[in-house]
């Protein structure tokens, strides 16, 4: 990519950001439902939407951080917000995999949910808020080592 132009980085930059924009923005909405947030409004009218968004986010994301960190993966050995990042992003990814295989995720779009599977909802969905904060946090810190 460094010999691509002077606009390449930029540009594989820029997408980055727009790809964990979108994945943020869904998964803020979808977690603070998770939490308790809007229970006026089912579940699935938030998950419909917030989910192809997220995971779309999630692939430009990735392919575009691939790219980025390739370019300079050299400058990235030792840095601590790197061992920070990629953890949390597996913690992301491990709690939306157990989360979707959960009956109360299953089910909540064909029955109402009992008080204990919304808590156990609540609890994914502050994982994942937790461990996408941290990812975007220490990635944004990664620049600063």
């Amino acid at each position: 990519m460094r010999n691509a132009g002077v606009w390449a980085y930029g540009i594989v930059n820029l997408t980055h950001i727009l790809g964990v924009s979108s994945l943020f923005g869904a998964v803020l909405v979808l977690d603070l439902r998770l939490l308790g947030f809007w229970r006026s409004v089912p579940l699935a009218s938030i998950a419909r939407p917030t989910v192809p968004i997220a995971t779309v986010g999630f692939i430009v994301a990735a392919t575009s951080g691939l790219c980025l960190i390739s370019t300079n993966g050299s400058e990235y050995v030792g840095n601590p917000f790197l061992l920070i990042k990629f953890p949390a992003i597996f913690i992301g990814l491990v709690n939306v995999a157990v989360l979707s295989r959960l009956p109360a995720w299953k089910e909540h779009d064909a029955r109402t949910l009992s008080t204990t599977e919304q808590r156990q909802l609540s609890v994914f969905g502050g994982v994942s808020l937790l461990s996408w904060l941290t990812a975007i946090g220490a990635g944004r810190l990664i620049g600063y080592w």
